[in-house]
């Protein structure tokens, strides 16, 4: 019964670890470039990854909130975000025309299958992932006015390691 139990907290220490690695999923661009999340993170400056949908109404808050600050945060940290849609296939064509008619400077990926909010264990949206050297360094699920706050000072404590 021991080297049972040893053997699955031996795997479930493997299992966390193993969260905590971006994974290798492909998605595309808005202009149906392939890219891989493996690319997003590549120096050693902190990466938002935010799991959003366009019928999500949080999602689109959360995003709206960052976007008025964005700037600044990119200018004090150098931070990036990378806004990833799961939308649908169906669902999909409503996304470009929204981040051009609310006028986000992200860069907006597209993971219609899921693929990426499967192997990150998303269970809701909005997921906001902070990424550094692949790795993710913290997450957050859910969104109320004024956690875009707490994201940043997350950011500035990373992007300070």
């Amino acid at each position: 019964m021991k080297k049972i139990f040893s053997f699955l907290l031996v795997m479930a220490s493997f299992t966390a670890i193993a969260q905590n690695d971006l994974p290798n999923v492909d998605m595309t661009t808005l202009d149906g470039e392939p890219i891989n999340s493996q690319t997003l993170s590549t120096d050693d400056n902190v990466v938002i990854v935010s799991l959003w949908a366009t019928w999500c109404v949080p999602c689109i808050k959360e995003l709206d909130a960052i976007s008025e600050v964005y700037t600044d945060w990119q200018e004090e940290t150098n931070v990036k975000l990378y806004a990833i849609s799961i939308d649908d296939s169906r669902g999909v064509k409503r996304v470009k025309p929204m981040v051009n008619g609310k006028g986000w400077d992200y860069t907006v990926l597209l993971d219609t299958n899921n693929d990426f909010k499967r192997a990150v264990g998303a269970a809701t949206v909005p997921l906001t992932l902070l990424v550094k050297n692949n790795q993710i360094v913290y997450r957050h699920s859910g969104y109320s006015p004024g956690a875009e706050m707490e994201l940043y000072e997350k950011v500035k404590e990373f992007s300070n390691k």
